[in-house]
C-alpha cells in the first residue's frame, strides 16, 4: 500500500495519484534485499532494514551514561512528639470511719464514689422533650385495575435483539444506484455482492448491470469495470476496457480506483454516450 503524504489515504501498491484527493503520489521500488516496496529517495529499508546507499557513512552514537553519585542521601528523621504527662479525669473522696470508742465493731469498707466527667464547668440539666406534633394522614386512593393495566401499558418498550447477520454499515442500510443518464433508468447495485461487474454479456466474468441494452453499448466493453463495496465507501475501477472509464470527465486509469459519491458522473467509453450519475438513497 502507498500512504498518500497529503491525507494519508492508503493506496493500492502501483497508484500514480491518491484516490481520495487526486495528490500525486511518490514514486516507488523494490528492496534488494527482501523485495519490499520503498521509495526511491528512501536509504533504508522500512521493512528489513538493509542499506540502500551501501557508500553512505551512517555515524555511530555514543550513549553516555551518568555516574552514580558517592554521597548517599540525606535521611531527616521526624521529630518525636513531645508527650506530657495528663492528670487523672476520676479522683476518689476519701472514706471517713467515725469514732465510736473501744467496743465498737471494726468499720466496713465503702466502695469509692465515682463522679462521672461531664467536661470543664457543665453541671447535670434535666433534659426536657419538646413535643412533636405527628404529621397529618395522606388522602388514600383508591387502586383499580384500570389504573394499574395503565401503569403498565406506559413503560417503554424494551428493544429486542437484533437478528444475526444483520448489517450496520451506512451503505447496507442505504441503498446504492446508477442512474442511466440517457434513458433517466435507475439501476440498483446488488447489496449482497462486495464486487459488481459492469459490462455485458461474456462467458467469463457475466455482469452484474448489463448496459447491453442501452443506446450507444457497442463502445462499452464486455468486461469493462467494477464497483468495489469495502465498508461504508464504494470504489470504481477500470480493469482494461478498451475505450476507458471517465468519472467527472476525468480518465479513470486502469490500476487506479475512485472513491465514489453521491453525484458523480461516470462514463463507459468516449464521447459521453453510455453515462451514469451514483447516487445513494
Amino acid at each position: 500500500m502507498i500512504v498518500c503524504p497529503n491525507c494519508n489515504h492508503q493506496n493500492p501498491d502501483g497508484a500514480s495519484q491518491c484516490e481520495a484527493c487526486y495528490t500525486p503520489l511518490p514514486v516507488t521500488a523494490s528492496c534488494s534485499n527482501c523485495g519490499a516496496a520503498v521509495q526511491t529517495d528512501a536509504a533504508f529499508c522500512g521493512q528489513c532494514g538493509f542499506n540502500l546507499r551501501p557508500g553512505s557513512y551512517v555515524p555511530e552514537l555514543e550513549l553516555t551514561v551518568p555516574s552514580a553519585s558517592s554521597v548517599g542521601p540525606t535521611v531527616v528523621s521526624p521529630p518525636a512528639p513531645n508527650l506530657a504527662q495528663t492528670e487523672p479525669l476520676m479522683a476518689k473522696e476519701p472514706v471517713v470511719t467515725p469514732n465510736n470508742g473501744p467496743n465498737a465493731e471494726p468499720p466496713t469498707a465503702m466502695e469509692p464514689v465515682v463522679t462521672p466527667n461531664n467536661g470543664p464547668n457543665l453541671e447535670k440539666t434535666p433534659a426536657t422533650t419538646s413535643a412533636i406534633p405527628d404529621p397529618p394522614p395522606l388522602p388514600s386512593v383508591p387502586v383499580t385495575t384500570e389504573s394499574v393495566a395503565t401503569a403498565v401499558n406506559t413503560s417503554p418498550p424494551v428493544p429486542g435483539p437484533q437478528p444475526a447477520g444483520v448489517a450496520k454499515t451506512q451503505l447496507q442500510q442505504q441503498s446504492a444506484r446508477l442512474l442511466h443518464v440517457q434513458t433517466n433508468t435507475p439501476m440498483e447495485l446488488p447489496h449482497s455482492l462486495s464486487v459488481v461487474h459492469i459490462g455485458k454479456p461474456n462467458d467469463l466474468v457475466p455482469p452484474d448491470i448489463d448496459v447491453s441494452g442501452f443506446a450507444n453499448s457497442e463502445i462499452v466493453s464486455r468486461i469493462h469495470a467494477n464497483v468495489r463495496v469495502e465498508g461504508d465507501a464504494c470504489y470504481l475501477e477500470d480493469v482494461g476496457s478498451s475505450n476507458g472509464t471517465y468519472v467527472n470527465n476525468t480518465p479513470l486509469p486502469k490500476g487506479n480506483r475512485h472513491r465514489l459519491r453521491p453525484g458523480d458522473r461516470i462514463s463507459l467509453g468516449k464521447g459521453d454516450l453510455v453515462t451514469f450519475l451514483f447516487q445513494i438513497s
